[in-house]
């Protein structure tokens, strides 16, 4: 069940909290190879079988980097439930860091916290989420990232 926040005062009264995980998935060749396509990156390490088995210190192709941080934007609404703002626009991330690497066939979730909450302008707030792309059975995230949202005020 997301997390509802409702508001500026809502906003506010979350920061330095943590929100939650969102399900195990799986990631999958296909999805990897549809994000090599999309971006045009077919890196052997993401997409090559067979030269992946003889020459990868991975033994199974890996999901890109950008593949891994395009996961928080894509599951950020199946936690939070946001009430309240006029809009929410992902504006980008501080730091992005890929600890370990995210493998065909393992299973990954999306945490997030909420960190500081500071206002911008004119009632704009500006949160800085942290948010982490855990891989089943694995010690390190598969990505640790500083994600900033802008909130804007509902219209007048």
């Amino acid at each position: 069940m997301p997390v509802i926040i409702d508001g500026a005062a809502g906003l506010r009264a979350l920061a330095n909290s943590p929100i939650g995980a969102t399900p195990y998935e799986e990631m999958t060749l296909d999805r990897i190879r549809a994000f090599a396509d999309a971006t045009g990156d077919h890196q052997w390490i993401h997409v090559d079988v067979e030269r992946i088995a003889k020459e990868s210190p991975f033994g199974a192709p890996i999901a890109h980097g950008y593949l891994t941080l395009s996961l928080v934007a894509g599951r950020f609404f199946d936690l939070l439930e946001l009430r309240g703002f006029g809009m929410v626009i992902n504006y980008g991330t501080n730091k992005v860091r890929f600890p370990t690497p995210l493998k065909a066939g393992q299973r990954f979730r999306l945490a997030i916290q909420l960190g500081e909450v500071t206002e911008v302008k004119g009632g704009v707030l500006e949160a800085i989420f942290l948010a982490s792309v855990e891989v089943e059975g694995e010690p390190k995230p598969a990505l640790a990232a500083e994600c900033v949202y802008r909130f804007l005020p509902p219209a007048a």
